[in-house]
């Protein structure tokens, strides 16, 4: 790709060179066509002024005609003087080209983003570790480019270097304050550095990761174990809970939390939840759509689809009630009630609730993520089933 691209670069410096090589066609003026004239106009004058015989005016004629007539001298070039040599310009405008393209443009990162691509499990450590270093001096001279400090960040949070992790995701902040990913890892970085340890503006970042999006995964886990770290059992569920319900039944990550919601539980004196246990039959008042794509259109069969309840009083952006499924079910009727309410929350309580239905590929819950989309509500739960149908259409922009 680089070589292509200096490729290019040459030809066009190349084809600028003809423009300043090829020798110019000079145009002279016509100064002995001028010459001429103003000879001649000035011997028809002497010629009435010498029958009028008004020398005075024959003089005022003579001194006209000197003040006329072209500086031949000092049009002509000097004798001796070189020009500068054309060919010159072309290996300087290339090297000025080269050179402030360097300085402004993106070589750099063209150069970076190629070692990226370049990394395996066989990459040297000295290799990678010089990589890293590049990366970040090209960060310090393009602090706009936040990629770079998200990628260190999570280098070094890889390396167990939290500490230096934190300080990136700091920058990035600075950069994009209102990212819920950067406000999660900043907040998980703190909390690592500081020895497991939550301080208020790592809490104050992790909830408003949440805050900006309900789904945050990084946040809700993190929020989730330093809750059971302070033996807030309640709330640990209820932040694990709704990192459960974004997990595909039966996965590994879903056993997981899981397991560790059933040890919170246990420290509270309930009993775990049966494994495979069947919901409720009876969910109480809730609301029953039907998803369906339009005529014509496909989705892969592996994608994951969210089906999430929100309070339609409500600003904020977190779901009471949500379902995971997969595209190769579609269309699908299901309904949204207490036993798929998240924890703490009641569907059948909920006023009226609007019912949102996003399709995500790499399944990650949110619109931003979301390649179609799906909408329907206000509704009032209630106990009909009668299926409200919404119809998915593909996310603009």
């Amino acid at each position: 790709m680089v070589t292509t691209f200096w490729l290019a670069c040459a030809a066009l410096v190349l084809f600028s060179g003809v423009f300043y090589l090829r020798p110019g066609k000079v145009r002279q003026r016509p100064l002995d066509d001028t010459r001429e004239a103003n000879l001649e106009w000035y011997r028809l004058r002497q010629r009435e002024l010498s029958e009028s015989g008004e020398q005075d005016l024959e003089a005022d004629a003579q001194l006209r005609l000197l003040e006329d007539a072209p500086e031949a001298n000092e049009r002509a070039p000097l004798r001796g003087q070189r020009r500068f040599p054309a060919w010159l310009l072309l290996p300087l405008v290339a090297l000025l080209s080269a050179a402030l393209y360097y300085q402004l443009g993106g070589a750099a990162d063209v150069q970076i983003a190629e070692r990226l691509q370049a990394l395996d499990e066989h990459t040297e450590e000295a290799d990678l570790q010089a990589l890293m270093a590049h990366i970040e001096a090209r960060a310090e001279q393009r602090p706009e480019n936040i990629h770079y400090r998200s990628l260190l960040g999570r280098f070094h949070m890889g390396r167990g270097n939290y500490r230096a992790a934190a300080a990136h995701y700091d920058q990035l902040l600075e950069a994009a304050p209102e990212d819920p990913q950067a406000l999660a890892y900043a907040a998980q970085a703190r909390y690592l550095a500081a020895g497991r340890e939550l301080d208020s503006r790592a809490q104050a970042m992790a909830e408003q990761a949440l805050s900006i999006n309900p789904h945050q995964r990084t946040a809700l886990g993190l929020l989730g174990m330093v809750s059971f770290e302070r033996e807030q059992y309640r709330a640990a569920i209820q932040y694990w809970e709704r990192l459960l319900a974004m997990e595909a039944p039966g996965s590994e990550g879903a056993d997981m939390i899981a397991g560790v919601i059933d040890q919170a539980r246990r420290a509270l004196g309930e009993p775990p939840a049966e494994a495979g246990a069947p919901l409720a039959a009876d969910g109480g008042a809730g609301v029953t759509v039907a998803v369906s794509l339009p005529p014509g259109a496909e989705l892969d069969p592996r994608d994951t689809v969210f089906v999430l309840a929100r309070k339609a009083e409500s600003d904020s952006r977190m779901p009471i009630a949500v379902q995971r499924l997969q595209a190769g079910q579609l269309p699908m009727t299901l309904r949204l009630d207490d036993s798929s309410s998240m924890a703490g929350q009641k569907l059948s309580e909920a006023e009226s609730v609007v019912v949102v239905v996003q399709v995500s590929p790499d399944g990650t819950p949110g619109e931003a993520s979301a390649t179609w989309l799906g909408r329907a509500g206000p509704l009032s739960p209630s106990l009909s089933e009668e299926a409200l149908p919404v119809v998915l259409e593909p996310r603009p922009g």
